[in-house]
């Protein structure tokens, strides 16, 4: 099963990357960093972005006149990068160069098609003409003459691997319109041409390749719509020169009278690829999309409209679709699982876990359905029984012995059981020994009781949840609707537990955790039981609920010497002072806010979400904020005492994203105007201070060598003047 999932802009690209122009983006490379990547445009630049920050990190043009002629790639062993412009003069860099005039230049002999970086295998350089060079032999004699091998004809499309030790460069070429494929083993010096198969009326389109076991799988997306496999191995004895090779049908690119005209192509996995074109149906206007296929059991899995239009590119790596849409370069996140014929035709059943239906809804299937959900030589004598007989089933539950039953067959006996049954029933499910199915047990016991919940809005059992979440090693995938359900029903102790234990809560989750937070009264969490661990160390309570005043020792701060630059006036509103001694919230709304501070999160899709929380309430976690941050500056070593405190980075990325999403609403709210005042002070004393430490940082080291050479075996005074 493969699906598209979160989509964002990484950049907006220049006038040339408009609809019709062609793209402005010549190529795009993997970066030095898993999360980073390398843009190549069709004219004088490189640029490195990091993709989950869609941040620049590097940005690198050669002079007017001179034209990138090939994509900039990144040597993996050195961490330097590699252009080609004007065909031949080759330049190499760092990413702390910023004039590309000055670093490392060569110009080489012949003109360059392409550069292949291989993981560790080093760059390697493929000519015009067919010759093939590593980069390490070129740059010993960048003259060198490089050999014409393919004459007249056109280089199409090339690719690099690593086969074990050995570096193989395949690269495809056109003549008169025959096509030919080129398969060449470094090490060995070894070369092997081989004809595509003529077809009629077709032609190849774009091409891709993978290599398993000695054997080069090569895809071919044809003119005609459909996708060709052609398999070339690597092991080759025989003498003739050139060989034809036979291709077999993978995919017609065809559904429910719709084809689609692909433009370029990517492999995901052994079964899915991805497949970027027009989608059009007879009389209809076609549709740019993106889509993506089952080789398996020809089937389409997905696909994604791009009503902007985009360049006919696309680019795949670290499980992200990248291409231009419209303006802008995009990137679409996928996932593919197992294929399977249940997958493909969306009734998916993991073959692995046969007794455990993790895909039971209650509210949108009917009995019949969910029987045959279940195991498959029992669901057929289920099916044949009528719903009356079900029902008669159910009402002796209890007679029944679990282990002779699967899972998915006590949960639908239970449907209509009594609470005290059904929750029974379900703790001695939870009770047997563990086994390779559990996880998906528990998930589909935690489904069973929401699912009552929402078909009963008076049950819901707070208790059994809680134990459940606290005693077993969940996530938010296995019961997605769990934390939904907590939020209707204002859970905060089961929000708070499933924050501090699932580690993929989506981030709209996160943020209405926060905003239910925020929003519900001291007085009522006052009567509420929250887990106060992360709190209890550094917040004092007294009996009245009024933190007691401790003695504060700044890093570096002292209110006395920094000017009020707002001239604002002290209020008595809040707890909070402007020494930042008081807690602006009590210390079960601490707790709970502390446990959004240890999520994990994008800052990419949380961010939009911010921006809709109301201004109170950002005020007051930027106080609270403002308050853990003072807190920790008291510490030598920053770090709050208790389990689950929040660290300073996690306080300081919290403090940035409020104040990105509502900079301009926090300037000009009054009630903001003195917690921003002290904000400014607070972080240009440490600044200061920190400055003043690194003034004497020299002389600490220069002492600290000093008593390293010399071991005085005696007693001794010794003056030392720091200059």
């Amino acid at each position: 099963m493969a699906a598209l999932c979160e989509s964002f802009t990484l950049c907006g690209l220049g006038p040339s990357g408009g609809v019709g122009l062609g793209g402005g983006l010549l190529a795009l490379e993997p970066g030095p960093d898993p999360d980073h990547v390398l843009l190549t445009d069709r004219g004088r630049t490189a640029t490195l972005f990091k993709v989950s920050d869609q941040k620049p990190l590097g940005c690198w043009s050669v002079k007017h006149g001179q034209i990138i002629t090939c994509p900039v790639v990144c040597n993996f062993e050195t961490h330097e990068y590699i252009a080609v412009h004007d065909d031949k003069v080759l330049r190499i860099w760092k990413s702390s160069d910023i004039n590309l005039d000055k670093v490392f230049k060569a110009t080489l002999s012949a003109d360059v098609y392409r550069i292949h970086s291989l993981p560790s295998g080093g760059p390697v350089v493929l000519f015009k003409g067919g010759g093939v060079r590593t980069l390490d032999v070129l740059l010993e004699a960048p003259q060198q003459e490089i050999e014409n091998i393919i004459s007249d004809e056109v280089i199409k499309w090339s690719e690099a691997f690593m086969e074990g030790q050995q570096p193989v460069l395949i690269f495809a070429t056109e003549k008169d319109g025959d096509f030919f494929v080129y398969v060449q083993k470094l090490k060995m010096n070894s070369l092997h041409k081989y004809k595509f198969e003529q077809q009629e009326l077709s032609k190849p389109l774009s091409f891709t390749a993978y290599i398993k076991n000695q054997i080069v799988t090569l895809l071919c997306l044809y003119s005609n719509d459909a996708v060709y496999r052609v398999l070339i191995p690597l092991q080759q004895n025989s003498e003739e020169e050139e060989q034809i090779l036979s291709k077999s049908l993978l995919l017609n690119l065809s559904v429910s009278g719709s084809v689609l005209k692909g433009t370029s192509f990517v492999v995901l996995d052994k079964d899915h690829i991805a497949v970027l074109g027009s989608l059009a149906a007879s009389g209809e206007e076609s549709k740019e999309c993106l889509t993506i296929w089952n080789t398996k059991f020809q089937t389409l899995q997905t696909s994604k409209e791009l009503p902007l239009g985009t360049s006919g590119q696309l680019w795949c790596y670290e499980e992200k679709f990248f291409f231009t849409h419209g303006k802008v370069l995009t990137v679409i996140m996928y996932k593919c699982e197992t294929s399977s014929l249940a997958a493909a035709v969306g009734k998916l059943k993991d073959s692995q876990t046969p007794d455990v239906s993790s895909f039971v809804n209650w509210n949108t299937l009917g009995d019949e359905e969910l029987v045959v959900s279940f195991q498959s030589q029992q669901s057929v004598a289920l099916k044949s029984e009528s719903k009356m007989n079900l029902r008669s089933k159910r009402s002796i539950v209890a007679k029944v012995q679990p282990d002779t039953l699967s899972v998915g067959q006590l949960l639908l006996n239970l449907k209509d059981a009594s609470t005290t049954v059904f929750e029974d029933e379900l703790r001695q499910l939870m009770s047997k020994a563990q086994t390779p199915d559990f996880q998906a047990t528990i998930g589909c016991v935690i489904t069973a009781l929401i699912n009552r919940c929402k078909t009963n809005p008076k049950y819901y059992p707070r208790n059994f949840l809680l134990q459940i979440v606290q005693n077993r090693d969940l996530s938010y995938s296995l019961c997605p609707d769990l934390m939904a359900v907590a939020l209707e029903k204002k859970d905060v102790h089961l929000l708070q537990i499933c924050l501090q234990r699932f580690p993929d809560i989506p981030e709209e989750i996160t943020y209405a955790c926060l905003k239910v937070f925020l929003s519900i009264s001291e007085a009522y969490l006052q009567r509420i039981d929250v887990n106060l661990e992360s709190v209890i160390c550094y917040i004092d309570i007294e009996f009245d609920n009024k933190e007691v005043k401790s003695e504060i020792l700044e890093n570096g701060f002292n209110a006395e010497m920094e000017e009020d630059i707002w001239d604002t006036k002290i209020t008595k509103e809040t707890h909070l002072t402007a020494d930042g001694e008081f807690c602006p919230v009590g210390p079960q709304k601490a707790a709970l806010l502390n446990a959004v501070l240890h999520s994990a999160y994008s800052e990419t899709f949380l961010l939009p979400h911010l921006k809709n929380l109301p201004a109170q309430q950002v005020v007051l976690f930027l106080r609270y904020l403002y308050y853990l941050y003072v807190k920790c500056s008291e510490k030598i070593n920053t770090t709050l005492p208790g389990i689950h405190s929040p660290t300073i980075n996690q306080i300081m990325d919290w403090m940035c994203l409020l104040l990105d999403a509502h900079f301009t609403v926090m300037v000009m709210l009054p009630e903001a105007k003195e917690l921003l005042s002290n904000l400014h002070k607070f972080v240009r004393a440490q600044v200061r201070f920190y400055s003043e430490l690194n003034k004497i940082e020299g002389s600490l080291r220069e002492l600290q060598r000093l008593n390293h050479q010399k071991d005085s075996q005696t007693y001794s005074i010794e003056v030392l003047e720091l200059i």
